[in-house]
């Protein structure tokens, strides 16, 4: 028969809750800014207190933290700052989102692909990933934006293009050390097809690493598409973007209007943080021995 003392020293289900949340060590920081920023990417048309493309020359180069509709002042053509900022989130997601979807299907696939069937067909698909990772990300995106022209779809394809072999070259790595494994020789051995073992046996032992890929690459996929956009050959000049207003404020950062870099750089700065905050985070939190070792 439980006593009184044995009823109370069991947790409640919220405490109990609580325990298991402490125990995870959030990273809340980065878990709180990248909440902010796609809360705003999603409602930016409600949030934003202007038009971002709106000019009013009147209102130019209003500073920041003087009026309440301008809360973050003007640019050159009396667009609103803070309402760029936020159609920004939304403008970076738009980039961001199908790029690295297109990035991981492609890339997991080769390294699926490559590290399980080995041989020729393992060499050929590792020379063509070396040969796209041997030259500079900002270079490749460079070529193809030259080539295709500037807007949201020749910046997709650029990113996805110097991405996807980051994933193929990690993912091939932990094929290499599952393939061996007994479960995936008696599968052999069953006579269970080279597709269904690499989907229902190889893969799922391949998530882990593929999530924490994903985290660190999308901080450098952001400052990739904003260097892209700050040389004039990413998004369209006046699209409300991070990496346009940098490149728009350039012209004023020594004058009056020093501000028109300075926040939007702050932002790009803090995301990509974030991203490699939680990047960590989900490493040590996904690999056992460093879990039973906090």
């Amino acid at each position: 028969m439980a006593t009184a003392d044995t009823v109370l020293a069991q947790p409640s289900g919220t405490s109990s809750i609580w325990k298991k949340i402490q125990d995870l060590r959030l990273p809340w920081f980065p878990i709180a800014i990248l909440s902010i920023i796609v809360f705003l990417a999603i409602f930016a048309p409600l949030v934003a207190p202007a038009d971002p493309k709106k000019n009013d020359i009147l209102q130019r180069l209003n500073p920041p933290f003087q009026t309440t509709e301008n809360l973050l002042g003007t640019d050159g053509l009396g667009k609103d700052v803070l309402s760029r900022l936020i159609f920004g989130a939304r403008t970076i997601m738009k980039v961001t989102l199908p790029s690295m979807v297109v990035a991981i299907l492609v890339g997991t696939t080769v390294g699926l692909v490559a590290g399980y069937a080995g041989k020729w067909v393992d060499s050929l698909l590792m020379r063509i990933t070396d040969a796209v990772m041997g030259f500079p990300s900002i270079l490749v995106a460079l070529l193809i934006v030259s080539l295709v022209g500037t807007g949201l779809v020749p910046v997709l394809i650029a990113v996805t293009a110097t991405t996807w072999a980051r994933f193929a070259r990690m993912i091939r790595g932990e094929v290499l050390s599952n393939r061996d494994r007994d479960f995936v020789t008696l599968a052999r051995i069953s006579g269970v097809s080279p597709a269904m073992i690499i989907w229902r046996h190889l893969f799922p032992n391949v998530v882990n690493t593929l999530m924490v890929i994903t985290s660190i690459t999308v901080g450098q996929v952001i400052l990739l598409v904003a260097s892209l956009s700050f040389l004039g050959l990413g998004l369209k000049p006046g699209e409300p973007a991070w990496g346009v207003m940098v490149a728009e404020g350039r012209n004023y950062i020594n004058g009056n209007g020093w501000w028109l870099s300075l926040f939007p750089g702050i932002i790009i700065t803090v995301v990509v943080m974030a991203f490699n905050l939680l990047g960590d985070w989900l490493r040590d939190f996904l690999d056992p021995k460093l879990r039973r070792s906090r």
